[in-house]
């Protein structure tokens, strides 16, 4: 019996430590994310709370009426770039996020 609860207290801080490695890669830039979880296998979002890390990792801090941060994108031609903050306070902003194929 001591054997078996040596054996689920080693599994247990084996899993705690892999779901807090999990939860500090999500925290890194997407790319870095994107690298890390493409070598898992699969198993691993079955043994680990993939959505509730996630969703705790990735919310952010917004509250309604803070002012969305600043960033840049590309054009769709590519040639130039444009930062959010350049329409703050000239006209609304709305972003789409998604596919409409």
């Amino acid at each position: 019996m001591r054997i078996l609860r040596n054996v689920a207290l080693v599994l247990l801080v084996v899993w705690l430590a892999f779901t807090g490695l999990i939860y500090y890669e999500m925290r890194q830039p997407p790319q870095h994310f994107a690298a890390f979880i493409a070598k898992m296998p699969d198993a691993v979002f079955l043994i680990s709370p993939f959505e509730t890390l996630w969703m705790r990792a990735r919310g952010g801090t917004l509250n309604h009426g803070s002012e969305a941060p600043d960033f840049r994108l590309k054009t769709l031609d590519g040639k130039s770039e444009v930062a959010l903050s350049s329409f703050r306070g000239v006209r609304p902003v709305v972003l789409v996020f998604g596919s409409y194929t």
